[in-house]
């Protein structure tokens, strides 16, 4: 059995994941490429049930601790019943956010402590790398105004600064693994930003296939 794939997409609010998700599981299945598409917080009944402590308006504070430790305890779900038994299946799984966003949002924006992340990382994800993240990248103003007539989550109500730790976290994590990250320009139209992600999945897909 071929060896399953783990491909992320990562960005702040409004930066339009949603529909570079879809074009990139279209891609895959073009492709004849079998797809376990997922997202975090979520993926499990019991992640999903988390994701809405997270996201939802808290009666009290949220400590940022806390919230990490819930991004955690979603995540060791979502890995336990859904990512592994996927990608063990032979599976490409095509995941909104992984790790990457807690180190931007909890990191970078709340301010945890990152040896903290690294180290929950490492219990939690153990050896499980995304071989492939796709950070889109977007002005923070630009993004939020993208939002501005939706209804919006406790993470879409922050202040700018919030955001641009955010996206700036993205970028450090960019820089520091290119080999793994490909940083698409999301300023553009939504064609040109759809040709782009076409793109970078297929030539990842006739690498892949190469190494096989």
């Amino acid at each position: 059995m071929k060896a399953g794939r783990f491909i992320t997409l990562e960005g702040g609010e409004g930066v339009g994941k949603s529909t570079q998700l879809q074009a990139i599981v279209d891609t895959l299945h073009r492709l004849n490429i079998e797809t376990c598409v997922t997202r975090e917080p979520g993926g499990t009944p019991m992640a999903e049930q988390i994701r809405e402590l997270i996201l939802g308006q808290a009666s009290e504070q949220v400590h940022r601790l806390s919230e990490t430790l819930m991004m955690f305890a979603a995540r060791n779900q979502h890995i336990q019943e859904v990512i592994h038994p996927a990608l063990a299946a032979g599976k490409w799984v095509v995941c909104d956010r992984f790790v990457d966003a807690t180190y931007a949002y909890q990191g970078g924006a709340r301010g945890e402590s990152t040896e903290l992340i690294a180290q929950l990382e490492h219990w939690v994800c153990g050896e499980l790398h995304p071989d492939l993240t796709l950070l889109l990248d977007v002005a923070p103003d630009v993004g939020m105004q993208r939002i501005a007539d939706r209804t919006k989550d406790r993470m879409e109500q922050e202040a700018q600064s919030f955001y641009h730790a955010v996206r700036q976290t993205y970028l450090d994590r960019a820089a520091a693994e290119p080999q793994r990250f490909a940083v698409v320009d999301a300023n553009r139209s939504l064609a040109e930003v759809t040709a782009v992600v076409t793109q970078v999945i297929e030539a990842f897909v006739t690498k892949s296939q190469g190494n096989q």
